[in-house]
């Protein structure tokens, strides 16, 4: 598989440094947006291979985002990027088409997930 082409979807900018340095060996390309507004603009032009979503997002959380744009775009490939990783949340990110679930405190688990098709959480 080539390096995929990302779509981070996260409001904390070091936590985009963070996760932007961990893939940077394993990544054709990162594209950064800070809000699910902006996430299904940016989608829609670039067609990335993997959309790393986070749950808590100002305005539109990543669930409905998430659910927003598998909606417009059935092959989405979206992981959940998140601090919440109780069952609940699990439960919702799946529900609403993510195919994946990483901690935060796991973001090293992030480059094995790119390289491989997404699995549902």
């Amino acid at each position: 598989m080539t390096e995929p082409v990302v779509l981070m979807v996260e409001d904390n900018p070091e936590m985009r440094g963070l996760i932007r340095s961990i893939l940077a060996d394993t990544t054709r390309a990162i594209h950064e947006v800070d809000n699910a507004p902006s996430a299904l603009e940016v989608y829609a032009d670039l067609q990335p291979d993997f959309v790393l979503m986070d749950i808590e997002l100002n305005g539109m959380d990543g669930i409905a985002a998430t659910r927003a744009l598998r909606g417009l775009h059935a092959d989405a490939h979206i992981i959940m990027v998140t601090g919440h990783g109780d069952e609940p949340y699990r439960r919702a990110a799946a529900d609403a088409g993510a195919e994946g679930f990483v901690l935060k405190e796991n973001l090293l688990d992030l480059p094995a997930l790119l390289t491989r098709p997404a699995s549902r959480p």
